[in-house]
């Protein structure tokens, strides 16, 4: 079973997280709760549950900057799950279908909440048996024909986030019209005037999708690792 995550944002930025003045590096996307002491995924990711070994859908939920002797209780939906001490800041939190909230309390007086809304089947990875590989498997083939994408990362300058990302290129593969995604977010549109366009990938496996209207979907399967790479 695979335990790689999928992260469900087209974009991935990085945040220093200091616990006890050690830097800790938490891969975002990540949202600041309102009181500026803690954090949560701001996107769902999937991951292999530990108890079950399915992917399944998690946040990742800490304290941000805590102070020594500093605690909190994370609950899920009214049900405590964990505690976050200063040394042991970050906690995975498992979610449900559906609408799910996470409250992380410092105090009586003090909380955060974070809230998710997490879609059936959202860790289901596409089918791509049908696709096809060239003959020294650099560009993999969609089933339809209609898309074809490069098989390995390259390294360069998301111009979205600024930052050094893994990426894989797309190609319109005969003028089709198609509606490029990754990971359910929209990207841009394919088509004769503009038959290629850069991929960006997150961290772990992401879901990059061709969709020619209602006649066709090609799907794309790609690991961005840790989400980061170094520049040639």
């Amino acid at each position: 079973m695979k335990s790689k995550k999928i992260i469900f944002s087209a974009v991935i930025s990085f945040m220093a997280i200091g616990i006890l003045g050690a830097p800790v590096w938490a891969a975002a996307p990540v949202q600041i709760g309102a009181s500026g002491k803690t954090y949560a995924s701001s996107m769902v990711q999937c991951d292999a549950n530990p108890t079950t070994g399915v992917q399944s859908p998690v946040v990742e939920a800490g304290l941000f900057n805590p102070k020594q002797g500093t605690t909190a209780t994370v609950s899920l939906n009214g049900t405590p799950v964990a505690t976050l001490t200063a040394s042991d800041p970050p906690v995975q939190v498992w979610l449900a279908d559906g609408n799910n909230s996470v409250r992380i309390a410092l105090s009586k007086r003090t909380a955060d909440s974070y809230t998710f809304a997490v879609q059936p089947d959202i860790c289901a990875l596409p089918d791509t048996s049908g696709n096809t590989f060239n003959a020294d498997g650099t560009l993999e083939y969609a089933a339809s024909g209609k898309s074809y994408a490069t098989v390995t990362p390259g390294c360069a300058l998301n111009p979205a986030t600024g930052l050094a990302q893994p990426y894989v290129n797309l190609f319109d593969n005969g003028g089709y019209l198609l509606n490029v995604s990754a990971n359910g977010v929209p990207l841009t549109q394919l088509s004769a005037s503009r038959p290629h366009t850069p991929v960006f990938l997150g961290a772990g496996d992401n879901v990059i999708s061709a969709a020619n209207g209602s006649l066709s979907i090609d799907y794309y399967v790609r690991d961005g690792g840790d989400g980061a790479c170094t520049l040639p």
